[in-house]
């Protein structure tokens, strides 16, 4: 009986997710805030609570996040990630001190202490790659100059998770100074090894990983993840870090294969670990918290924006392009749920949870809208400021054509002239 109800309260999940991502496919935005008030449905005060179907959700959200990374890493080459930190280091500093500070001063001000105060500030600093390639996509700018800048932002932010992860995993844990930094030596051990092996060697690990069967190819590269993911919280690193490199380390045929096959699964597990995070969450704790996120999403959305403006003139791109740099980095989601739903594990702060749902079901609605029209807003305040100085210049210097209103230095000149011949 308790396995019948299993299936039946997951299929009810799975099916209610698909139909959510029909919606949103036909009006054009992304699903996840769909996903995430699903889960609020169903979850703890919900209209309809599950019972027998909440421990395999769970399995299946951990696995989402080891997905997502696995993925984000299968985008990039480790020459891609060393050269954007040797051209790009710089706006990822930006980046960091914009987005992150308004986090954790938000954290401080509302009285959740230090470790609240970092968690928060990672759910206001990193942005969503998924969302953004859609937008970008779904937009037509892959190919615009600004382009390049808006991706090197995001992997600098992904190669910062690296370190990050394994930092908010240590102070959830509540290990001392020793063992947290530990921790992260052992984590930029990883990722430093990893990388290096990956320039050195990554072709004769894609060649290993390789197959031309597609089933044998899903099953290694799939294995391989979750078994370096495993391997990686077993050593008190996060086990998306590990899949993150995993994604770094694999090239080539490999890579695109891989990507291919695991790009559905991906989307299954992510809408999964979306609704997890709603079960986690109950809507009535979102009403007392809305305003700060509001507040929030206001502030960080404007930080962005100055990051990405910043970045791209730096690189020299015209002003319209600055704008929609800016406009597309908006956009939070899959990340900002990562991070906030360790400090929910954890029990960190109670109220945490829900503002970091409210706040990211702002942003990834906004995010696609100010990415379309930051850029012709810019425009036109821009242009509204230009016909106002010309006015003003017009009244300050009127018209020469009427006697009386010419410049009466002209009648001197003209008589001295007269007079010395």
């Amino acid at each position: 009986m308790h396995s019948a109800v299993l299936l039946i309260e997951f299929g009810a999940i799975i099916l209610a997710l698909g139909l959510l991502g029909r919606v949103a496919g036909r009006f054009q935005f992304s699903p996840i805030p769909l996903y995430l008030l699903a889960g609020l449905a169903f979850g703890t005060g919900g209209v309809l609570p599950l019972g027998a179907s909440e421990e395999f959700v769970a399995i299946g959200a951990e696995i989402g996040v080891i997905l997502l990374l696995l993925m984000l890493g299968l985008e990039y080459t480790a020459s891609d990630l060393v050269s954007n930190l040797k051209t790009q280091y710089p706006a990822g500093i930006v980046d960091c001190a914009l987005n992150a500070v308004p986090g954790a001063a938000a954290a401080l001000l509302m009285g959740w202490g230090p470790v609240a105060a970092v968690v928060l500030a990672g759910v206001t600093w990193i942005s969503s790659s998924g969302v953004i390639a859609k937008v970008l996509g779904d937009l037509g700018r892959l190919g615009n100059r600004e382009t390049p800048v808006i991706l090197s932002i995001l992997v600098l932010e992904d190669l910062a998770m690296a370190v990050y992860l394994p930092i908010i995993t240590a102070l959830l844990a509540g290990v001392g100074w020793a063992a947290g930094g530990l921790t992260l030596a052992i984590a930029l051990g990883a990722a430093g090894l990893v990388l290096f092996v990956a320039v050195r060697y990554g072709r004769l690990i894609s060649r290993f990983v390789s197959s031309d069967d597609p089933e044998k190819l899903l099953l290694v590269v799939l294995g391989l993840t979750i078994l370096v993911a495993g391997i990686a919280q077993q050593l008190q690193v996060s086990a998306a870090v590990g899949a993150f490199l995993v994604g770094i380390a694999l090239s080539g045929e490999a890579a695109e294969g891989a990507h291919t096959l695991l790009a559905p699964l991906r989307d299954l597990f992510a809408a999964v670990f979306f609704v997890f995070f709603g079960l986690h969450t109950d809507p009535a704790s979102i009403p007392p918290v809305l305003l700060p996120a509001l507040a929030l999403a206001v502030v960080t959305a404007c930080t962005k924006i100055a990051t990405g403006y910043w970045a791209a003139r730096r690189a020299g791109i015209s002003v319209k392009g600055r704008w929609r740099a800016g406009g597309a980095l908006v956009a939070r989601g899959e990340f900002s749920i990562v991070i906030a739903g360790l400090a929910v594990s954890a029990g960190i702060e109670p109220s945490l949870g829900p503002l970091a749902t409210a706040y990211v079901l702002i942003l990834v609605v906004a995010g696609p809208l100010t990415a379309r029209f930051v850029e012709p807003v810019a425009a036109f305040v821009s242009g509204l400021s230009r016909h106002r100085d010309d006015q003003g210049r017009t009244q300050e210097r009127p018209p020469a054509d009427r006697p009386e209103e010419r410049a009466p230095a002209a009648e001197p000149l003209t008589s001295e002239v007269i007079d010395v011949d």
